[in-house]
């Protein structure tokens, strides 16, 4: 059981964050943070810069981080990695894709990806659960309506088949789905705390402004999400619960 209780998480490294958000580390120590593990517990294989992906054995899980890149520019690191996490999925091994690490397990399991209709979701965003969300392991005891930090222009506009979707938003009809047992794809960010999410609103402003939205509104409306970042550490209890199964 021992073997089983420290075995470490892998975590997926598929982009890096904002120049000016740097000085906060990479986004697998956001996540490894949040997350509650330490250093000892997690392996980082950053397959943007061509890292390899080890066996899919002898992890306690699999969180994927999530990337200034696009699911639908098909780069061959993404393509391998999407290949990956569907072996990893169908093996029942507990996966955790966030943002782009989201759309990618679900591109992995045949579901689409693209531009969201609704453009841009950015800020503190307020988070509606489905009805099937009461059963399931890691959202049973969020609240109906929640506080998450959200930063994308892609979605998962259709979930591959056989998946519950278990949460939308006011513009993403998918905010996060399971797949099976033992997979979860979250379109927001549950390891962003505030300062991160005022400091991509600021990276962004330009593009804000392009697009008709005010950074100044959305940098004021940041709030903290405490309930979104208590994910990270349910998908780490409930993956050691199912490694000791």
């Amino acid at each position: 059981m021992n073997a089983l209780v420290h075995a470490p998480f892998l975590i997926i490294e598929t982009g890096q964050p904002v120049p000016s958000m740097r000085r906060y580390g990479r986004f697998p120590h956001w996540v490894r943070v949040a997350a509650g593990l330490q250093a000892d517990e997690a392996i980082v294989a950053n397959v943007e810069q061509g890292d390899p992906l080890p066996e899919p054995v002898g992890f306690a899980g699999v969180i994927v981080t999530g990337s200034g890149a696009m699911v639908t520019d098909r780069a061959e690191w993404s393509e391998r990695s999407a290949q990956w996490l569907g072996t990893a999925a169908h093996a029942g091994l507990p996966v955790l894709g966030i943002c782009y690490g989201h759309q990618l397990l679900a591109h992995a399991l045949g579901g689409e990806v693209g531009d969201n209709p609704a453009g841009r979701e950015m800020g503190t965003v307020t988070i509606r659960l489905n009805p099937q969300a009461s059963q399931d392991p890691l959202f049973s005891r969020l609240p109906d309506t929640f506080a998450a930090q959200a930063t994308h222009l892609q979605t998962v506009r259709r979930a591959p088949e056989g998946a519950t979707v278990l949460a939308d938003s006011a513009q993403d009809d998918c905010h996060a789905f399971r797949w099976g047992n033992s997979a979860w794809g979250v379109q927001f960010h549950p390891e962003f705390a505030a300062h991160h999410m005022r400091g991509y609103v600021h990276a962004r402003r330009d593009a804000l402004r392009g697009e008709g939205l005010c950074p100044r509104t959305l940098a004021k409306n940041v709030t903290a999400a405490p309930q979104a970042r208590t994910l990270l550490r349910r998908f780490t209890r409930h993956a050691r619960q199912l490694q000791r199964r």
